[in-house]
């Protein structure tokens, strides 16, 4: 079995493959400040919950976002999986070629999700990542990272709300089931839903023009991936695995063999 690990900003998703297959997943919250053994314990326990054993791990691969995290949980892997983590970062095999100004500043999240929509479709793709940002990430159908764009994702957006504008409370963020709300929840509702379906499909109209993609092929993935992705109009697919699928992708081109 492979565990992949996504550690973003928000939340960090451990995946479990058996062969092709994702046999399973958790998503637990960030902290910058969880120890190895809290680590060690959580992914026990995790295990425990769906009765696989740590002992048929052979491999482990992480994307990472938030350096802070790496070392206590490449000591947790160590200790309870005797594995050492391969981690996503510059130098490895990815089968893209980035194009960006300095290939290093491209989050490893947004490389794993290139490369895995890639693999699928092998033709230009704009993916979208709904997580603590939302990203768009292009990628032509010769395999080159051509870049994207980077801006607030939805709870952050929610929470300044909330942090700033004394009088507003903090919402569930969920469909509302007008435009026009009657309240303040439900204005507040309509004013992230309907705000951010339009800024996702109109940014896809306008990286489609400077792709020359009359309708693009644009998958969503992240967190709000189903709730977001499933209403825009220009989003073609939902896969809230995609990142996980890429880590497997990307182990197996580094390391699968040795």
């Amino acid at each position: 079995m492979l565990l992949t690990i996504d550690v973003g900003n928000t939340n960090i998703v451990f995946g479990v493959f058996e062969n092709d297959t994702l046999i399973t997943h958790w998503r637990v919250v960030t902290s910058r400040d969880r120890t190895a053994d809290e680590y060690k314990l959580l992914l026990k326990e995790l295990f425990a919950l769906d009765k696989i054993s740590v002992s048929g791990v052979r491999g482990i691969a992480v994307s990472c976002v938030v350096p802070p995290v790496i070392a206590a949980l490449e000591k947790a892997c160590l200790e309870l999986f005797t594995l050492k983590p391969f981690l996503i970062g510059p130098g490895i095999k990815t089968g893209i070629s980035i194009m960006y100004d300095n290939p290093k500043e491209v989050g490893a999240d947004r490389i794993v999700n290139a490369v895995a929509g890639y693999d699928k479709h092998k033709k230009n793709l704009i993916i979208v990542d709904f997580g603590t940002a939302t990203t768009f990430d292009c990628v032509s159908k010769k395999g080159e990272y051509l870049g994207g764009v980077i801006v607030p994702g939805i709870g952050i957006s929610l929470e300044a709300l909330f942090t700033h504008a004394s009088k507003l409370p903090r919402i569930e963020i969920t469909a509302p089931p007008a435009v026009i709300g009657t309240n303040t929840v439900q204005s507040m509702q309509s004013g992230i839903f309907y705000g951010y379906l339009s800024l996702v499909d109109g940014i896809i109209k306008l990286i489609a023009k400077e792709m020359n993609e009359e309708k693009p092929f644009v998958i969503a993935t992240g967190g709000f991936a189903e709730l977001i992705g499933n209403a825009c109009s220009s989003i073609s697919e939902v896969d809230e695995f995609l990142t996980l699928k890429g880590l497997k992708l990307i182990y197996s081109k580094n390391l699968a063999k040795k």
